[in-house]
């Protein structure tokens, strides 16, 4: 352990869990080894320590492993969203349900933006204000992980408009995006009420897999199967922002 500049008894009782190592130490032993990502976690995990930097950024690229993904739930409304709740991808049900997002410019293709700021979406959600509160708490949550993170930044200065928003900012409150319920008032297949869940790709842990499904032989299982075997420029209209009008898929 010459590299490390630590002695190998040193070192031995470290592997051995016989002494707490330092989260210096164990960053210059991960240094030392020229450890991977997956080595350094487990290096940490052993020492019963947690690593100190999150790690770096996997951007916005979606893998095409995970865009087929979305393309064979064919059945279950589903996207990907980014640490800020950017829309990443999506597939043809999440279009069908919510709105189409490309036609949605990339600046305004945010789940809060458009939820603040998209009249139509508004009136989809079943109960807006307890949804749009928890996107805002989890936002806020981000802000712990990545307080200087750009595109938060951004966001967040073009949501100085909204009192909603600001008011519920200034609460602090906080929440980790996991599971929950929701309603949608769909003019094509009627009240719909769905479970979403939120998974996580260990390799692009700011690239979040939001999936809704419904109960199986519910009313809303059924209403999920019009919008997958209805015509798409009938079940999917465009973004209405800025007080345009929703045009159909070409």
């Amino acid at each position: 352990m010459r590299l490390a500049a630590i002695s190998t008894d040193y070192y031995t009782r470290i592997e051995q869990g016989r002494m707490q190592a330092s989260l210096p130490v164990l960053e210059t032993i991960a240094r030392a080894l020229r450890l991977n990502d997956d080595q350094r976690a487990y290096l940490f995990e052993v020492a019963g320590r947690t690593p100190g930097g999150r790690p770096a950024p996997s951007g916005r690229e979606v893998t095409e492993h995970c865009r087929r993904l979305l393309d064979q739930l064919t059945e279950s409304p589903a996207m990907v969203l980014s640490d800020t709740m950017d829309v990443l991808a999506w597939n043809r049900l999440a279009v069908a349900l919510l709105t189409d997002f490309g036609q949605v410019p990339e600046a305004d293709r945010n789940y809060v933006w458009l939820l603040f700021n998209d009249p139509v979406l508004r009136e989809l959600y079943g109960g807006w204000t307890a949804g749009a509160q928890a996107c805002v708490a989890y936002l806020r949550m981000h802000t712990a992980r990545r307080p200087d993170d750009p595109r938060l930044k951004r966001l967040l200065a073009r949501m100085t408009h909204h009192a909603d928003f600001q008011h519920w900012w200034g609460t602090r409150e906080v929440a980790v995006q996991g599971t929950g319920n929701k309603s949608f008032h769909h003019l094509v297949a009627g009240t719909l009420t769905l479970d979403w869940d939120t998974l996580t790709s260990s390799t692009a842990p700011d690239q979040h897999v939001v999936v809704w499904t419904a109960q199986p032989g519910s009313p809303s299982q059924k209403g999920l199967r019009i919008l997958a075997t209805t015509p798409a420029r009938q079940t999917a209209p465009g973004p209405a922002l800025n007080g345009g009008s929703r045009e159909g898929l070409a």
